[in-house]
């Protein structure tokens, strides 16, 4: 008993030492954009590892360098600040620097997903208004700039009719990096400085949306920081922590908690190109990785491949698993298998940039299993109001809109300086995301237990995550609805084993059609992304759905039926 008393004792005076070191090295917050902030750190970290591979190592100031390059390079093609600059990148290394190029010609970012498909990528890079388009050449088994030319015709010499204002673009052949940074340097001297500072918008990041298709968050450079900052202080990262992850750069999860947080502590990354659990285990020895980032999905599968090899994780000091409900034996092995106590997990929003509720080190697996964790504290960054907490919350009727009061169950809503501002050019989609008073709308519903701890009772929204990836059960259903066989269809999310949630569709075939579920599934393999297709297609007749006295179909009745459709098929019924 003393023994254990002895290890949390040490526990949390290593999680304040680090705390300390962390605001002692930043003394104060400053308003600022990314780049300057990695200019600033190459003081201390410039010889430190900030990318690595089983190919490369690239340090700060190898990364600032490139970025310098690129920047000029962007800057000579007459990209102005405040304008946006669509990447089709995934993890390759050259991602890290674009980044920061872009930035520091004072424009905007917008990641695209990788595994969006040609209609959605189209869209994405409009909705955005991009004036410029960098794409890798192939992922895996995809060629991108194949795909990018039957879509966008005359994309890259800024030709294409559909898209007046993009003016151009480049392909980056991953086999050949040093023709991307030679064709954009070779005309001029590197960027000096950065055209952008902490209140511009740095990125655009899409996410779906109740209404149908993916709407752009504009996240500032001062969102980002804040972020970053927040994630290693809440969490106590270790100087140098190296985090070992394949999750995208273009998700928030990625990018602020895998590469930007652990800039804070002069860290470094282990980026995967794509999900291999072999290649993944391995790595974390090879290159002594202590931060194992994953979505349950993918840490179900990592401990699936762990018991059949000889792997290497005495490095590990961390697993950070999140994005989607997890079973409490999912963490039991966790910890038994990997041999780790620290398992964290967490809960955000791109609305609100990144993280804002997380365990902290040393939380045992009931608190992790059970609930999100506690509001985030962010020294510095946070909020002086709030000893230094990243943000405020509260629970509102989600029918009446009326404040509950604390520790009652209700939709969570988020006041922080992590708060994006908005949706791109959407202002009556922005309008409905604020209340009064800078309180975003978090579209969850819960309650904060007495220990301060979020445990999440439900989604207010229609949306649902499939893979680690939100679902629009509309844009699914406007998609369907666009084919002459089918009348009306209808998707809600599920509860899954191996994915936490997956779609189902209901469909209403058009009169006459005898439209079946492998058609319905090959129409949308062609136009939506694989984590979007739905597990189960039913039929049913337009009288047989269940509706409302006004004519409004009930889709949680329709979950019910759906779930006894499942629960029969399993019982063999």
């Amino acid at each position: 008993m003393q023994d254990c008393k002895e290890t949390r004792d040490q526990r949390e005076q290593q999680i304040q030492a680090n705390r300390q070191e962390i605001d002692r090295r930043h003394s104060e917050w400053k308003m600022q954009s990314i780049p300057e902030y990695l200019d600033w750190a190459l003081k201390d970290y410039g010889q430190r590892p900030l990318i690595i591979t089983d190919d490369e190592t690239v340090d700060y100031c190898q990364v600032a360098e490139m970025s310098r390059k690129i920047a000029s390079g962007l800057a000579g093609r007459g990209i102005r600040p405040g304008e946006r600059i669509a990447m089709v990148m995934a993890n390759d290394p050259m991602t890290v620097p674009l980044l920061f190029a872009i930035w520091r010609i004072g424009a905007v970012a917008v990641p695209i997903n990788t595994l969006y498909r040609p209609d959605e990528l189209a869209f994405v890079i409009g909705e955005a208004d991009c004036c410029f388009l960098i794409s890798m050449d192939r992922f895996g088994s995809r060629n991108f700039k194949n795909m990018l030319d039957d879509t966008l015709p005359g994309w890259s010499e800024g030709k294409c009719e559909t898209m007046p204002n993009l003016r151009g673009g480049l392909v980056f052949k991953r086999d050949t990096p040093e023709e991307f940074l030679k064709e954009l340097s070779s005309s001029s001297a590197s960027y000096t400085g950065t055209s952008s500072n902490s209140e511009d918008s740095a990125v655009i990041m899409f996410t779906s949306g109740t209404t149908g298709r993916p709407k752009g968050v504009e996240i500032t450079h001062d969102n980002l920081l804040r972020a970053a900052y927040a994630g290693a202080y809440h969490q106590a990262f270790e100087n140098g922590r190296r985090a070992i992850f394949s999750l995208p750069l273009y998700h928030g999860f990625g990018l602020v908690v895998g590469l930007l947080s652990g800039m804070i502590v002069g860290g470094s990354i282990v980026p995967l190109l794509k999900f291999d659990p072999d290649k993944i285990l391995t790595a974390i020895g090879r290159h002594q990785a202590t931060y194992l980032m994953a979505v349950p999905t993918m840490t179900i599968a990592l401990m699936d491949q762990a018991s059949k090899g000889d792997y290497d994780f005495t490095s590990l000091t961390a697993i950070h698993s999140a994005a989607a409900p997890t079973p409490a034996w999912v963490w039991e092995q966790i910890r038994n298998i990997f041999d780790c106590d620290n398992i964290i997990t967490s809960y955000g929003q791109t609305e609100v940039t990144a993280t804002v509720i997380c365990t902290v080190p040393g939380d045992d697996l009931e608190t992790v299993a059970e609930t999100q964790g506690s509001i985030v504290q962010a020294g510095l960054a946070g909020i002086p109001e709030q000893n230094g907490l990243i943000a405020e919350f509260k629970t509102i009727d989600p029918e009446t809109g009326a404040d509950l009061p604390w520790g009652m169950e209700g939709e969570l809503c988020c006041r922080s300086p992590m708060n994006s501002k908005g949706y791109f050019r959407q202002p009556e989609a922005t309008e409905k995301l604020f209340l009064p008073g800078g309180w975003i709308r978090m579209g969850d519903l819960g309650q904060f237990r007495p220990d301060g701890n979020l445990f999440l009772t439900g989604r207010s929204k229609e949306l649902y995550k499939s893979k680690g990836e939100l679902v629009s059960p509309k844009e699914l259903e406007q998609i369907l609805t666009g084919h002459a066989d089918i009348s009306q269809a209808f998707f809600i999310g599920m509860p899954d084993d191996n994915f936490g949630e997956c779609g189902c569709a209901w469909i209403v075939r058009s009169k006459g059609s005898t439209i079946g579920a492998k058609e319905i599934m090959n129409y949308l393999k062609e136009r939506v992304a694989a984590y979007k297709l739905p597990r189960d297609i039913w039929f049913i007749e337009d009288e047989d759905l269940p509706k409302t006295g006004t004519g409004k179909v009930q889709k949680a009745e329709l979950k019910k039926i759906a779930l006894a459709k499942v629960q029969a098929t399993q019982k063999g019924e």
